[in-house]
């Protein structure tokens, strides 16, 4: 069963990235959650996952429909928002869909250029590029939808000399644990059945992205469920975003699941980089972060599979990591289990020891940890 890489030549990869220059992507600026309680969350990700709170929004700042703190480790930020109003439409969409991932943000240098070109391409504009301003500067921002209630923020930040952004005050006093987490690696969407092209001709259309590979219903299977996904990623290789869809199998999906309980499309996963895997899920685990059952007989087979690595083997068992190897080199990964009641939204911990890849000859083993999941919760 062979996995569709795409390489493309030097000729070939020219064209790509002239064709992908109309929208230069710097990286991920920050992922909004919109959640029910975002002192509560913040405080959850900077005990648990060592996060410094750096900044709020709220009716103290002269926000009055929403609180929103923003916390950050490494290049990661994420920002957590509530709705302070039971008709307003944070809170409609925590009704709908749970705690979960509103908004990916995207830096760019022109924001009236991403947005008029996606635009013009096809994307449904939600905001039309607008200025924030404060005492800090100023940061330029347009807004497209996307897959489900998810949408991409445009953010251009040169002139702003502030925390976050215009309207958040600095907090300085709210400092986590660091556990070694260092940038997002990828983010992953869950799309209805017979979507996953659709999306994935959007962000090559409509955004440039080009197709880093696909994975079949027969390479991410068991013997009772199956998904496809395809990974795109913009034209300077730093933002990868993957779409899952379920598969006709025996049973119910993880992606099935994740669509029934998030009521619709919707970020599944957020992989986090981490230089020191061991390390980091120690500390995770110490602090209460739970992660999906790796059986035993994963590690039997697995060194025969990969061979030598320079992490200690009995620590990689004991941790529940997994390891995959391509021609690049290794990376080693492990998942949380849902990080609220619904089983939608989990992390990813990720180390690559130059691989390029998202862990091909580990699918079997993590599909058949989070079937068992599914088993305990009744949805298999």
């Amino acid at each position: 069963m062979a996995m569709t890489l795409i390489r493309p030549t030097p000729k070939t990869r020219t064209l790509e990235r002239a064709d992908a220059d109309f929208l230069p992507i710097h990286g991920v600026d920050h992922v909004e959650f919109w959640v029910g309680n975002a002192y509560q969350a913040a405080q959850f990700y900077r005990t648990l996952f060592g996060f410094d709170i750096i900044a709020y929004a709220g009716p103290e700042t002269g926000i009055r429909d929403r609180a929103s703190y923003v916390l950050r480790q490494g290049l990661i930020t994420f920002a957590f928002t509530a709705g302070l109003a039971p008709d307003g439409p944070i809170v409609q969409h925590v009704a709908l869909h749970g705690y979960g991932v509103r908004e990916i943000a995207l830096r760019v240098d022109d924001v009236e250029h991403a947005f008029a070109e996606t635009t013009r391409r096809g994307a449904r504009a939600l905001l039309n590029p607008t200025t924030l301003e404060s005492h800090r500067g100023i940061v330029r921002r347009a807004t497209i939808a996307t897959y489900g209630d998810t949408q991409h923020s445009f953010l251009e930040r040169h002139d702003f000399h502030g925390t976050f952004l215009p309207g958040y005050r600095r907090i300085k006093t709210a400092h986590g644990e660091p556990c070694g987490l260092k940038a997002i690696d990828h983010i992953v969407g869950n799309v209805e059945l017979g979507q996953m092209d659709r999306w994935a001709t959007f962000y090559r259309d409509v955004m440039g992205f080009t197709q880093l590979v696909h994975f079949s219903d027969e390479q991410v299977s068991t013997e009772y469920t199956a998904l496809m996904s395809k990974v795109m990623q913009n034209g300077s290789g730093r933002v990868k975003f993957p779409i899952n869809e379920p598969a006709p199998g025996r049973r119910k999906s993880q992606i099935q699941e994740y669509l029934d309980f998030y009521r619709g499309p919707g970020v599944q996963h957020i992989a986090l980089l981490t230089g020191d895997i061991i390390a980091t899920v120690r500390a995770l685990q110490a602090r209460g972060v739970h992660f999906i059952h790796v059986p035993d007989a994963y590690y039997t087979e697995m060194r025969e599979r990969i061979g030598a690595i320079r992490e200690d083997f009995e620590a990689v068992r004991e941790l529940g990591i997994l390891v995959d190897r391509d021609e690049d080199g290794y990376l080693l990964q492990t998942f949380t289990e849902p990080v609220q009641d619904r089983p939608t939204l989990f992390f990813e911990i990720i180390q690559r020891r130059g691989a390029h890849g998202f862990g091909v000859g580990n699918f079997r083993a993590l599909f058949e940890a989070i079937e068992l999941q599914q088993w305990k919760r009744g949805n298999l």
